[in-house]
């Protein structure tokens, strides 16, 4: 009913039907029928009218003295918007993990701010998925399976995990060959894996242990200072450690054995029309981490 009220103010502003209809590129015939629909939704005649001229009713200047400007306003309101839309400048909103956003996506959030000064990047980051609706966010980072197909996504790559330990701690309390052999070490455990999945890339064996851990940590990042410090094992993403692994500070323990690979994945929401901005960081997003994984 609002598109034919929009309608009606377009077609007495510009005096026809003929004219209203070729502003507004519909069929004459299409914007009769529609003007005929307002009329017997409201219960009374608008106007007398033929493809060239028309004259309100009574009611139907009541109706336009009502509506006109209403109208107006949010033409020019769509306009505004439609131009901030089209504009490399505003805010953006990301919900993004905690973990992954001081690993390796650290160095694409600094750098896309200062390369696009202009957008307000307005990054949430939680261990926890929240509502990309309710939180009215444009974009959001997420790990693993997505099930919801309301939203458009893309996969941007992939999380491997590995077992790892510093030398020190292997020194001391000697190195495992066998996944079931880590029941005999101190283990270091992330709280929201409850159980180790590991498989073999080598014999395409698979091996499920229930850790008992000394510690458990819900950050992966905060499981890896407590490894560092050599007190145990841990199953973490290789994206969290390749630095202390090519340092030498942590050493790959069991490395034909390999835990959960989880994807990673961009969504925004379907049917939404992403503004220029937003659409600008999601394919910052997708060329950084085309080269970073």
């Amino acid at each position: 009913m609002l598109d034919d009220i929009a309608l009606f103010v377009e077609v007495v502003n510009r005096g026809s039907l003929a004219a209203g209809a070729k502003q507004v590129k519909l069929p004459a015939a299409t914007v009769t029928r529609r003007i005929q629909r307002l009329e017997a939704q409201l219960g009374v005649k608008l106007m007398h009218r033929s493809a060239r001229k028309l004259v309100l009713t009574h009611d139907g200047e009541v109706y336009f003295q009502t509506y006109a400007e209403l109208v107006q306003q949010f033409n020019q309101a769509q306009q505004v918007l439609s131009q901030e839309n089209q504009q490399l400048a505003g805010k953006v909103k990301v919900l993004a993990p905690v973990n992954i956003s001081h690993g390796i996506l650290r160095a694409m959030w600094v750098s896309f701010t200062n390369e696009y000064p202009d957008i307000q990047l307005d990054l949430e980051l939680s261990n926890h998925q929240m509502d990309l609706i309710e939180s009215q966010a444009d974009l959001a980072i997420r790990i693993g399976k997505q099930p919801d197909s309301s939203f458009y996504q893309r996969r941007l790559g992939e999380l491997e995990t590995v077992l790892i330990a510093t030398p020190a701690y292997l020194k001391a309390h000697g190195e495992p060959s066998h996944p079931s052999e880590l029941v005999e070490h101190n283990l270091i455990g992330i709280s929201m894996r409850k159980k180790w999945v590991l498989h073999n890339h080598v014999n395409s064996q698979n091996f499920t242990l229930y850790p008992q851990c000394r510690a458990q940590i819900n950050d992966p990042v905060f499981v890896k200072y407590f490894v560092l410090d050599s007190q145990g094992i841990a199953l973490v993403p290789l994206t969290e450690v390749k630095n202390e692994l090519d340092n030498g500070e942590a050493v790959r323990i069991l490395p034909d054995w390999k835990g959960e690979v989880r994807d990673i994945f961009l969504i925004w929401p379907g049917g939404k029309l992403l503004s220029k901005r937003a659409q600008c960081l999601r394919d910052y997003i997708f060329d950084y981490m085309n080269k970073s994984l």
